[in-house]
């Protein structure tokens, strides 16, 4: 069981860089407007993007992952330690971007913590 645990928190650390990596893409390239002859420019930027591609490994390698995680924990259970990612998104983004945790936000995580203590309780 804790192989399972650790490789959750794997995956959600994977996740959590994946968003982390794509914030930097998008903070690269700045603001564009949604337009459709920004398709080209703006997706060539993004798919050549050193962060991009970081962030796009992240994820494969966090699904591999996960399918591990899959065949050992019932999909109910799996998928709802899923949220544990949005904690250390929250931490990593005021680390790494200086985005605020408001007291709303970390009630929020506190209610996510909350939520899975009850799902391996069960």
């Amino acid at each position: 069981m804790y192989v399972t645990v650790l490789l959750v928190l794997v995956c959600m650390l994977l996740n959590t860089a994946a968003q982390l990596l794509l914030k930097e893409t998008m903070n690269t390239i700045g603001g564009f407007a949604f337009a459709f002859h920004n398709i080209i420019p703006i997706g060539m930027k993004i798919i050549f993007s050193p962060y991009f591609l970081g962030g796009l490994l992240a994820y494969v390698f966090s699904m591999i992952l996960w399918l591990l995680v899959l065949s050992r924990l019932d999909v109910t259970v799996a998928y709802p330690l899923t949220s544990i990612a949005f904690i250390f998104t929250a931490i990593a983004g005021a680390w790494f971007f200086n985005e605020p945790i408001t007291m709303v936000r970390l009630t929020g995580i506190v209610v996510i913590i909350g939520g899975i203590y009850l799902l391996t309780r069960a």
